[in-house]
């Protein structure tokens, strides 16, 4: 198992629209592309960013093969109307919260 992270910032005066851009579209979007959502995580105060997020996946390949789809590059696209400073990884999933 792998686990894509994601990180970013919300930005400022988007918030509505971003809560509800993520409950109706970014998170059933996650699920159909294969990618099961495992934490999401706020930090409302600190030197890091303001979301931080996990999905698992099977294996690299099928990571390499969401992230390569319309759809992704879509959902992507519409999360950064309202997001800054985007980041993401992969690393080998060894349970729990990680960075």
């Amino acid at each position: 198992m792998v686990k894509l992270l994601m990180s970013w910032d919300i930005q400022s005066g988007h918030e509505a629209e971003y809560f509800q851009f993520i409950i109706q579209e970014f998170v059933p979007g996650l699920l159909k592309l294969g990618l099961q959502p495992t934490e999401v995580w706020f930090t409302a105060y600190g030197e890091c960013p303001q979301i931080q997020a996990g999905g698992l996946a099977s294996d690299l390949q099928t990571v390499q093969r969401i992230v390569n789809t319309p759809d992704w590059r879509e959902l992507h696209e519409k999360l950064g109307a309202f997001v800054t400073d985007y980041r993401q990884k992969v690393i080998p999933a060894t349970g729990g919260f990680q960075m």
